[in-house]
């Protein structure tokens, strides 16, 4: 427990020094057993040694001397113990250095880490090097603090954008309500159409809070997965906002196409319709709105095309955004809540699918939602 309390730098500095101290022991202990079956050499007055077997006795002392294993084992051992110790500091040493050297890419990740809990998410580690796992653990790093960063901008703006639509419709009130009042002959007349504009705005409002709490549902709601019918759901959908299409001049055909998928039938059924009225709404007098169904890559897909205005390529992505319309964010309260394509990608979600959108190039947009594809072709009642 006591070496764990230490830091990973000393911890790894003495793995090091051990391993590399331990094999030098296990070195010396080797040679030191080896070099007891060595036999004794006998030295006379500079002449080549004569190897003889070990003796005991004493030696002669004039002009021969004996070296016995006793005596150069001593010295062998008290070298050995010399040489290991000096190892030790210098393997020591060396590890200190190459387990900093270890670490510091980790001192990098804690350094941001410590800046993203104080808010600062567009700051990166950027670790360069060769591809190993620290280098792998700074990328998926970056690419969290990356889509911190979005999710948080995102948040920003839909809490500002949902102020804003929920603020206008009140402040609008206020101000017709304070008009009215403000005139002390106003009649009866005058007070129902307040009455009737006071409804009108509550209603939009009521509107814009269920679309708020079906966004809610679809991002944290259980889901029913059963096979579905994309044609039939389809089909009931566009009969639905047939007299909507008719009242705007935009031809909405029936359906083509054929595909079967596995998901929550309400939800489904809901992404379908935000997506055919989305192209109902955001067309042009003599338009057209088509639904195609396909099967493609393993998907159920279902194309939504619409005429209309150019829209910029580079504005696709904030189209799935809350509050966003397909003329920006302030546009007249009659064109929608904004909420439509932000609740279809959160059910793309939700049946890991895909939306995608593409601007026409004539005008208009072109929908794909890709759901997860039923091999069963069993029918279901539309809900």
């Amino acid at each position: 427990m006591r070496v764990r309390r230490l830091p990973i730098r000393v911890r790894l500095t003495l793995s090091y020094a051990g391993m590399v101290t331990g094999c030098g022991a296990a070195f010396v202990v080797i040679v030191y057993l080896f070099m007891r079956f060595v036999p004794s050499y006998l030295v006379v007055d500079g002449s080549p040694p004569v190897p003889r077997p070990f003796e005991r006795t004493t030696p002669r002392t004039d002009s021969i001397s004996i070296v016995t294993p006793t005596d150069f084992l001593t010295v062998l051992l008290m070298v050995s113990l010399v040489a290991l110790v000096v190892l030790a500091v210098l393997s020591g040493a060396v590890g200190w250095v190459v387990a900093g050297r270890i670490i510091k890419p980790l001192a990098a990740i804690n350094a941001a880490a410590t800046r993203a809990a104080t808010g600062e998410l567009d700051h990166r580690v950027g670790l360069g090097g060769p591809r190993d796992e620290i280098r792998d653990l700074s990328d998926t790093f970056d690419r969290m603090l990356a889509s911190l960063e979005r999710s948080f901008a995102t948040h920003r703006r839909f809490a500002a954008n949902a102020s804003h639509e929920l603020r206008t419709p009140l402040a609008t009130t206020k101000t017709m309500i304070d008009v009215t009042l403000a005139n002390p002959h106003a009649d009866a007349d005058e007070l129902r159409a307040l009455a009737e504009r006071v409804r009108e705005v509550n209603g939009s409002n009521i509107e814009t809070v269920n679309a708020l709490l079906d966004l809610a549902a679809v991002d944290g709601g259980p889901l029913v997965s059963a096979p579905l019918d994309l044609r039939e759901i389809s089909s009931a959908v566009v009969g639905e906002l047939r007299a909507e299409a008719v009242t705007a001049r935009i031809d909405l055909p029936q359906p083509t196409g054929h595909a079967f998928a596995v998901g929550d039938p309400v939800l489904v059924r809901q992404a379908i319709s935000n997506l055919v009225r989305n192209a109902v709404r955001h067309n042009e007098p003599g338009g057209r709105a088509t639904v195609v169904l396909s099967t493609q890559d393993g998907k159920a897909r279902i194309t939504v095309t619409n005429t209309g205005q150019p829209v910029a390529g580079d504005s696709l992505d904030a189209l799935v955004e809350p509050f966003v319309r397909g003329s920006g964010r302030v546009l007249t309260r009659g064109s929608g809540h904004g909420l439509g394509l932000a609740i279809v990608s959160g059910v793309a979600r939700a049946h890991a699918g895909r939306l995608e959108l593409h601007p026409n190039r004539g005008g208009g947009l072109t929908a794909h939602l890709d759901l997860p594809r039923s091999s069963a072709r069993r029918r279901l009642p539309t809900p």
